[in-house]
């Protein structure tokens, strides 16, 4: 005689997490209270968290080393990182070329805590000083570490409220994604981005101080203050706008509506995708690591490894002191620009909904070869150099735009952990219809978001300037 199986219950899905996040992250992007305890808490922390940084030769840094066997400069420990040489194949004007290239084989987290205070979703911020920072200094998510950071290789201090990452009963999800790093500066480099919201109570320790999304997106437009790791997470946050499809054609609402879901997209997603991937696969980027020594067109100089045209950076070595960090003091190896950046998205309204124009790119250090780049990005003093036919296209719309129509103008840090001193100029210029070029698509703010919900389809550069471009929104702020 057979016997009925049991019934079991079937679990009841809860509520999807992201729209109903994406609804209260709007909220908080339009209360923008006084800054004023922000100020204050930054003037307190200047006096208990900074970084003294001291340039030196490469072969006078404790703890590394030129390994004789690969010809990379690595540390004694064969943890944190690597500089080593990258020797890169492809089709185009520049066939191929050599470069150093820093190799960090480890997922890091960036991460936010967040947590309704109010009423209003509140980002824990954590002001941070690194060495290579230009200003000391700058806004960092919760938790900015590599894993060698936080499984205590350098032997320091525990990463304060790493603990809301680690628990999954502490928190509750509502991005985690890994993206990834400079595709021309880091090799194949990856960090957790995630956001985490608790309902623990959570006190603020010295140099840390919650902010409301408002007041992030308003401190967004100074200079060198809201570092790189930050703008990489605010841009896989849920965000909408709310927006009504008629009505107002100004560029708050075609902003708002570009937020929000369902409306007008030139592109079908699958589309996109499907674009991404044919990108990716007809690339004939090839690059493979080599020695040092083995670069052409580089060399030892002063103690630092530069370009032999002085172009591009350089590789310098650094002892820093600092306070109020988990080390007191330490050396590396850290990549110098020698000129500034210049990242750019070029925008227009299609029937009242904002559109960017984003370029798939290859870069030798991605992990799948190509992801999503702003409309510009380079070094316009390099690009100086090149012909009008090699130079990158609506380079000089963007570098001439009129004031009148440019919309956010401000130059950001890199990651001042392994870059010194080195920012790029954050631009986004409002443009009429341009055709689209065969590698170029206009494309909504919210099918970027639901691209960032997914590993590598918009690189470092794409997210800084879409956490730039989504800061405009304000709704009605108060």
């Amino acid at each position: 005689m057979s016997t009925a199986p049991a019934t079991l219950a079937v679990p009841v899905p809860a509520a999807r997490i992201r729209p109903a996040a994406a609804r209260r992250f709007a909220e908080s992007a339009r209360t923008v209270p006084s800054l004023a305890t922000f100020e204050q808490a930054v003037e307190d922390t200047r006096e208990r968290v900074r970084t003294v940084t001291e340039r030196v030769p490469l072969d006078r840094l404790n703890g590394w080393r030129h390994d004789e066997d690969t010809g990379f400069i690595t540390h004694e420990s064969g943890r944190f990182f690597s500089v080593e040489g990258l020797r890169v194949e492809t089709q185009g004007p520049r066939a191929a070329w050599g470069q150093p290239i820093i190799n960090q084989p480890e997922t890091g987290i960036l991460g936010f805590l967040v947590k309704e205070i109010g009423g209003i979703l509140h980002f824990l911020m954590q002001l941070k000083a690194e060495p290579g920072n230009r200003n000391g200094l700058q806004l960092s998510p919760t938790v900015q570490a590599t894993r060698s950071n936080y499984t205590g290789v350098h032997g320091g201090q525990p990463v304060p409220y790493l603990e809301f990452f680690q628990d999954s009963a502490r928190r509750r999800v509502i991005a985690d994604v890994r993206q990834s790093e400079h595709g021309t500066r880091f090799l194949c480099k990856r960090n957790r981005n995630m956001i985490v919201e608790t309902t623990e109570p959570v006190e603020a320790r010295d140099g840390f101080v919650w902010l409301t999304l408002g007041q992030i997106h308003h401190l967004l437009a100074v200079e060198d203050l809201v570092n790189m790791s930050t703008r990489s997470v605010l841009a896989c946050l849920p965000l909408e706008g709310g927006a009504p499809h008629t009505g107002d054609e100004d560029f708050g609402t075609a902003l708002a509506r570009s937020l929000t879901p369902g409306s007008l997209e030139l592109h079908p997603l699958a589309n996109v995708l499907s674009w991404i991937t044919e990108a990716r696969t007809r690339s004939e980027m090839r690059a493979h690591t080599v020695p040092l020594d083995a670069l052409a067109d580089w060399a030892v100089s002063d103690g630092r490894i530069s370009h032999q045209a002085g172009r591009y950076f350089d590789v310098i070595g650094v002892r820093v002191e600092a306070l109020g960090r988990e080390v007191g003091q330490w050396c590396q190896p850290m990549i110098h620009a020698r000129a500034a950046g210049l990242v750019a998205f070029l925008i227009t309204r299609v029937r009242g909904v904002l559109h960017v124009l984003m370029q798939v790119r290859a870069e030798p250090g991605l992990t799948d070869t190509a992801e999503l780049a702003p409309t510009v990005q380079c070094t316009p003093d390099d690009c100086a150099r090149l012909s009008p036919g090699e130079r990158p296209l609506f380079l000089d719309l963007a570098q001439n735009a009129r004031a009148a129509d440019i919309r956010f103008d401000t130059v950001l840090s890199e990651e001042g952990g392994r870059f010194y001193h080195t920012g790029s100029r954050h631009l986004v210029v409002e443009t009429g219809w341009l055709p689209e070029p065969p590698d170029f698509r206009w494309l909504t703010l919210a099918q970027l978001e639901e691209l960032t919900q997914h590993s590598y389809y918009l690189n470092m550069q794409a997210r800084s300037m879409m956490a730039c471009l989504r800061s405009l929104f304000h709704g009605d702020a108060r």
